[in-house]
């Protein structure tokens, strides 16, 4: 027998409100999470760990990038972002000096504490450092606010909020009557942390959690939305995870014009629990709304919060008929289970601080304590779909949508749109729900964003698209994907400086996020501004969740001029970062879009050494596809025939798989058997949707237009050549739809091509030279570029 094992025990550090859990890699302030990127905890944890002590920033930089090389600057912006997590500001550095010419040094005291609740003060480096911390701690102790000897003060003050609690309980439910002010659309309600003072943290975030899924389900009541108040507490100069008091929220209210505050109160008395809730007017401060309740058991809270939340509705004006139509309870819409609710709002703090990669365990976790809580499966599927999770995304939304019943009507909305956009990819059936929800719920932006998304740029509907973005933009403005929805609108429809004007304005609004990046690094390359590009690409520099795009976006603009080599080297950095960040599906896609690269310039071997290694990674949808279509572009007939039928079995109803990608394999395996009439007869399905954006292009970026291409290919082989002008015309004039993929470039190659097949010298030579000056830096050795010279030659 060997020794027992001896776990050592976990130690976390603390400093002024902060915890640092270095396993779980979270930070926390007064137990509220701070949002903050897996690299910037990394420069946190260093920091801490080494308090007191000067790291240089050579130090820093090889303990953070220990493999690759990267600028100073690097560190600065992990640094600056740090300081603004912790509140440093440049007249007060609490936390973090900068010593010029040294390095940084964290200031503040950090205890260590282990699991089993000793504190063990992190020792001094040098005696010098010791003497700094034996002044420092000679001096008094820096008490949090609220606190005693800096230590919770709850615990004292609990007996004197027994009292009030006892002063102000006649009755389970009072109302005490103000003037009632009716509250409707331009009339917003912003919500404040509910203040906690039974002890229990499991109500921290939770019941205001629970009172805005209460009120959400309102068709007429407006709350002000999450991305509006994370806007207002930046122009006031408060961090993302900011406690909403009730007069911040009041100055939140006043800034956004807002009608009201509604604050909420919870406390003990004995074994009971005192829920408490008061609207009040944030530019008088009339208190025009009172409720409260009681109840005897912890599990009853959150229906007493659903009963206080319909009084307050029938309160400020909502009629009985609406009340009583759209109101579940807090238990059947979201869980019973206070502990899953708790895991739930802390998820989505994450998700609307923008780090939804920091959200996904939470929701995973709240789903494991309510096996039957949809909207948690909902979201969670929601953060994989962001993040090219496809199977993972679909698997969650599809779970949601079973469990469907357990939810608001208005969250139904949301999980059967998703669930047909997503996960059965009916996108037919995704647009209906979509208008029924709009319909319903006039002020709720997600269905505009839904349609402007992914479901009108599917049919190539792109004007419609950018209307819905538009939408999205006038109900939530400081919401990110209105924007973006509308750049990429612009971007398809060829109207680069359009998107440009989206991506200012979203600017202005100080909105930032992944997608609005990789927006930027499309306009760009459309608009060839080489700095701009490059300016994306500095930006991404560790940023998880961004960088791995833009390498990717990255190979295929190398590519688009040819240089192939620095493609492939360009390709396998976005695959690292991703598989690093534990992202496989998402490597898989960048895999996948390297094999469609080197199929279309006849590198038919790597074609298919990177679609194997794609499918090795993932098996969703987008992945079996562009693997099935290297593969029948490669010449591997057998393989590809297996991948459609698996595609054409398991996803009957998708539209993409319908309209695209079958159709798509189906017509070049014809083509690889010398068929090119039945190839032609096969796109005819595709032709509705054949200038849209298939669920790969917006997962996956790429199958835009590949119907298109393929039939030009079919009509080639088909000595038709007139129709196969037609098809390749078709790509280059619609650019936009494609920006970077391979057959932007290709189409001139094919459209000289199909000149010569039509007896047009003259344009051919023309094509011709458009593709090789496009080329003219390109690596030699490629196969469709000596093709095109010796093609070329013969012309002259």
């Amino acid at each position: 027998m060997g020794l027992p094992v001896v776990m050592e025990p976990k130690v976390l550090y603390e400093f002024g409100p902060f915890r640092v859990d270095p396993e779980k890699q979270v930070l926390l302030r007064e137990d509220h999470p701070v949002a903050i990127s897996p690299k910037v905890f990394e420069t946190l944890l260093i920091l801490v760990r080494r308090s007191r002590e000067v790291v240089s920033k050579e130090d820093l930089m090889k303990a953070l990038w220990p493999d690759a090389f990267v600028e100073e600057a690097n560190l600065s912006q992990n640094i600056f972002l740090l300081r603004k997590a912790l509140g440093d500001t440049p007249e007060d550095r609490r936390y973090i000096v900068t010593l010029p010419g040294r390095g940084y040094r964290f200031v503040e005291q950090v205890h260590a504490v282990r699991q089993d609740g000793d504190d063990v003060v992190i020792e001094s480096r040098s005696h010098a450092q010791m003497v700094v911390e034996q002044a420092d701690n000679a001096e008094p102790s820096r008490a949090l606010p609220g606190s005693l000897d800096g230590k919770e003060s709850w615990k004292y003050l609990l007996p004197i909020g027994s009292v009030v609690a006892l002063m102000v309980l006649g009755m389970a439910f009072f109302l005490h009557r103000r003037q009632p002010i009716v509250l409707g659309e331009k009339n917003s309600v912003v919500i404040a942390d509910f203040t906690n003072t039974t002890g229990d943290p499991v109500f921290d975030g939770t019941l205001r959690q629970g009172l805005a899924v209460q009120l959400e389900q309102s068709p007429v009541l407006s709350l002000l939305s999450e991305d509006r108040i994370q806007q207002a507490l930046r122009l006031m100069g408060q961090p993302s995870d900011a406690r909403l008091t009730p007069d911040i929220t009041r100055q939140i209210c006043e800034r956004t014009a807002s009608a009201a505050v509604l604050e909420g109160s919870m406390a003990s008395m004995g074994s009971q629990y005192v829920l408490g809730l008061r609207a009040k007017n944030c530019r008088t401060g009339e208190v025009f709304a009172e409720e409260q309740a009681q109840t005897a058991r912890k599990e009853d809270v959150l229906n007493a919060l659903s009963q206080l939340a319909t009084k307050f509705r029938t309160r400020v004006g909502e009629s009985l008929t609406t009340v009583e139509k759209y109101d579940t309870t807090l238990a059947e819409a979201t869980t019973p289970s206070l502990e899953a609710l708790k895991a739930y709002s802390t998820g989505w703090k994450f998700a609307h601080a923008g780090s939804e990669e920091a959200a996904e365990p939470f929701f995973k976790r709240a789903a494991e304590i309510d096996p039957k809580f949809a909207m948690a499966y909902a979201s969670l599927g929601l953060m994989y779909g962001s993040n090219g999770e496809s199977a993972l995304a679909t698997e969650n939304t599809s779970k949601a949508y079973e469990l469907r019943d357990r939810a608001s009507d208005h969250e139904k909305f949301f999980i059967t749109a998703y669930y047909h956009g997503r996960a059965t990819g009916n996108q037919e059936k995704a647009q209906q729900t979509c208008e029924a929800w709009a319909q319903v719920y006039p002020r709720d932006f997600v269905p505009h964003g839904m349609l402007s998304g992914f479901i009108y740029p599917s049919s190539g509907k792109y004007q419609r698209a950018a209307e819905e973005a538009e939408k999205a933009i006038q109900l939530a403005p400081d919401n990110a994907i209105g924007y973006v929805n509308l750049g990429y609108s612009d971007v398809y429809l060829d109207r680069p400086a359009e998107a440009q004007r989206a991506l200012r304005r979203a600017s202005e609004r100080r909105i930032e996020g992944s997608f609005l990046s990789l927006l930027g690094y499309d306009v760009a390359f459309l608009k060839d501004d080489k700095a701009g590009m490059g300016r994306q690409m500095v930006l991404a520099q560790g940023k998880s969740g961004v960088e791995d795009w833009i390498s990717d976006r990255e190979a295929f603009v190398l590519a688009d001029s040819g240089h192939l080599h620095e493609a492939r080297k360009m390709s396998q950095r976005a695959v690292n970062f991703a598989q690093e960040a534990g992202h496989q599906e998402r490597s898989a896609l960048f895999e996948i879009r390297a094999a469609l690269r080197e199929a279309f310039v006849g590198n038919a071997p790597a074609a298919k050494r990177s679609a194997m290694a794609a499918l090795e990674l993932a098996k969703n949808r987008e992945v079996q596809y562009g693997a099935a279509f290297a593969l029948a572009l490669s010449g591997d007939s057998s393989e590809a025939q297996t991948l459609a039928n698996d595609l054409e079995r398991n996803f009957p109803e998708d539209t993409s798989v319908r309209f695209n990608y079958v159709p798509s394999v189906r017509a070049l395996l014809a083509l690889n058997h010398g068929e090119p009439s039945q190839a032609i007869e096969v796109l005819q399905t595709a032709v509705p949707n054949e200038l849209g954006q298939p669920r790969s292009a917006i997962n996956g970026f790429f199958g835009a237009l590949y119907p298109v291409y393929v039939r030009g290919e079919a009509y080639m082989a088909a000595r038709q050549g007139a129709e196969a002008v037609t098809e390749f015309q078709k790509i280059l004039d619609h650019r936009g739809a494609v920006v970077s993929d391979p057959i932007g470039a290709l189409a001139h190659l094919q459209l000289a091509r199909a000149y010569v097949l039509s007896g047009d010298q003259t344009k051919a030579k023309i094509a011709y030279q458009d593709f090789l000056t496009l080329w003219k830096e390109a690596d030699p050795d490629i196969p469709v570029l000596q093709q095109a010279k010796a093609e070329y030659a013969k012309l002259n």
